[in-house]
């Protein structure tokens, strides 16, 4: 048997697993899985080079199945590659299987979740740059549907594809011509995608993709003109079986018992071969270092300095100890001081320009390879990203976003500048660790524990200048929070972070003066927040909190303390409520009620 026919074979095996599984599940989406078997054979055991034995072998190619829906057919091709038992495939979207509806990182090959359409190439994009960062010559193949390609992050993610000239990269456009609910954008004009990617400064080039020996042809000549390449494949969908083939209304649907059985009886016996001999070895390559040290060496602060300043340092002495952290900017490295990274490990650091949707994909791929991403913006431009931090999160992401120029105290630049929904929005993911420092010495700390400990960290940091409150080498644990002044007789506590607490401070000194006592904490971890901390210290302060923060009501400090103290305190709430505007740091504080003036009179009307 020639190659060619033992991929033909193993295409058809494929396309009667998927109907079968799908079957079983009496769910998923067998014709998009059936369009798509050609490429897959081709791609497992023609071209792709892996380790069967080691997911995380470092000279493994790399696999996204960015059309999440088509997953039956990727567990399929685990199964006929000897990764997964064969009987594993009928357990499809099972409570109790890794093998769900589409791909999540349960299954040990699956670095990334897909099925959020549009996500897979900029993913691919990080793990392709981190795959040459780590001196590996494998390759990064993402299969996408031609329906996905209407998202923008698709071409956010072409535009820095061909920017690093990522030769390593493939994309393989499934262009079978149907979506959900009707017809894709170009439908079967594959030409049209073939423009598009040329345009973005690709390779692409339109094949049949239901002959092999197209597909392993394009799949040799990729990264030959040292450009990214996409192949643009077309394809019909349901194909294989007559009653499915190019037709709306099968999106989504499994075939019933009695149409399996006739659709099987249509693409004849399983054909006999054995996939796993065809497997390619995966290359010898060395895998880089990416052991993280705990700490590294502080900044000695003495003056003012912004919070955002401070994560530029921590970010610097970060990269010093740890060659596992790179960064990521979207064009704003000169605000967010990221620019301190920059300048000082160049190779580590990778521009997503102003595309914060692929900034965050990329960070997810690298994350996948086992570095570490630091990625910063605006914490108003991150909620474009909210999807792909939400998917982050469902890959089990190890990744860090740095949120600046936040609330209301950036001033004159207005309210599309200002970040007051992105404490509401990290809050909302499971898992996800948010911190927001008030000086210096305490962003440089959150820095430290987002490199050391694992998962999604969101660092809100400040754009004006604050003073100084800690001592250099201050501990800050995440799930903690510090209690900055205190009496035995105190009326309140006020609970503050970021540029509120330093309100709060204010407060304190002119209500001492009257001979009015509260107490002040600081809650610069958000999530975890201090839950036992704050039940001590409302305590103290005959059950009386108020909470300030630069931030809409909606899910950020003052629904994290109500959520910590459940009932067992009388909480007052200052925070933005109005659409902000224009004008002076201090005047924005004032007028939208989180100035220390507003803290006074929310003490004294308590009182």
């Amino acid at each position: 048997m020639n190659r060619i026919d033992a991929l033909d074979k193993i295409a058809k095996r494929l396309r009667a697993h998927s109907m079968r599984m799908t079957t079983a599940s009496a769910s998923g989406h067998p014709t998009t899985c059936m369009s798509m078997a050609e490429i897959m054979a081709a791609l497992f055991f023609g071209e792709m080079r892996f380790n069967p034995d080691d997911p995380q072998d470092w000279g493994n190619d790399e696999l996204i199945l960015s059309k999440g829906h088509a997953a039956p057919i990727l567990w399929a091709a685990y199964a006929e590659a000897g990764i997964i038992p064969m009987e594993s495939l009928l357990d499809l979207r099972k409570i109790d299987s890794n093998l769900e509806g589409h791909p999540t990182p349960r299954m040990p090959w699956v670095k990334v979740s897909t099925g959020s359409l549009g996500q897979g190439l900029s993913i691919g994009v990080g793990m392709a740059a981190a795959l040459r960062l780590g001196r590996s010559p494998a390759r990064v193949f993402v299969v996408c549907g031609d329906g996905e390609c209407a998202e923008g992050s698709v071409w956010e993610a072409a535009n820095v594809a061909a920017d690093l000239k990522l030769k390593n990269f493939c994309a393989i456009i499934d262009c079978n011509r149907l979506s959900q609910s009707g017809a894709t954008l170009h439908q079967h004009d594959a030409a049209a995608y073939a423009r598009k990617f040329k345009a973005f400064g690709w390779d692409a080039v339109v094949i049949d993709g239901h002959k092999v020996e197209a597909v392993l042809s394009a799949l040799k000549a990729a990264g030959t003109k040292k450009l990214p390449t996409a192949i643009i494949a077309k394809t019909i969908k349901g194909k294989g079986v007559s009653f499915m083939e190019n037709l709306n209304g099968w999106h989504g649907k499994p075939l019933k018992a009695d149409e399996l059985e006739k659709a099987l009886a249509e693409l004849g016996p399983l054909p006999d071969v054995d996939a796993k001999k065809l497997l390619r070895p995966a290359r010898t390559v060395a895998r880089p270092k990416m052991e993280v040290r705990a700490s590294f060496e502080r900044t000695k602060y003495a003056e003012k300095t912004a919070t955002r300043l401070a994560y530029g340092y921590a970010l610097r002495a970060a990269g010093r100890a740890n060659e596992s952290i790179v960064c990521i900017d979207g064009d704003v490295r000169n605000s967010t001081y990221a620019d301190k990274f920059f300048d000082a490990f160049p190779e580590r650091s990778f521009q997503s320009y102003i595309a914060e949707q692929n900034m965050i994909g990329m960070a997810l791929g690298f994350s996948a390879k086992g570095y570490v991403p630091f990625a910063a913006s605006f914490a108003a431009f991150l909620s474009r990203a909210h999807d792909q931090i939400r998917m982050a999160a469902h890959s089990f992401g190890n990744i860090k976003v740095c949120g600046s120029h936040v609330g209301v105290s950036i001033g004159e630049d207005g309210g599309s500048q200002m970040g007051l929904e992105d404490m509401a929005m990290f809050r909302s993911i499971p898992g996800a660790t948010v911190l927001y420092p008030s000086d210096a010495v305490c962003a440089e700390a959150c820095v430290e524990a987002a490199a050391r400990e694992k998962g999604i960290f969101y660092i809100r940091t400040t754009r004006p200048a604050t003073p100084i409150l800690y001592p250099a080498g201050e501990a800050f644990p995440v799930g903690g929070s510090k209690t900055l002044r205190r009496n035995g007789e105190d009326t309140a506590v006020v609970v503050a972070a970021g540029i509120t607490l330093h309100e709060a401070l204010k407060a304190y000194e002119t209500l001492k003066a009257e001979g009015i006592m509260i107490r002040v904490v600081d809650a610069y971890s958000v999530q975890p927040i201090d839950k036992h901390g704050l039940l001590a210290a409302a305590g103290a302060a005959r059950n009386r909190v108020i909470v300030v923060e630069d931030h809409f009501e909606g899910g950020g400090l003052g629904e994290a303390v109500a959520s910590a103290l459940a009932g067992k305190a009388e909480i007052v709430h200052l925070c933005v409520r109005e659409i902000p505007r224009s004008g002076k740091p201090d005047e924005l504080l004032d007028r939208f009620g989180i100035s220390a003036r507003r803290i006074i009179e929310a003490v004294k009307n308590l009182a």
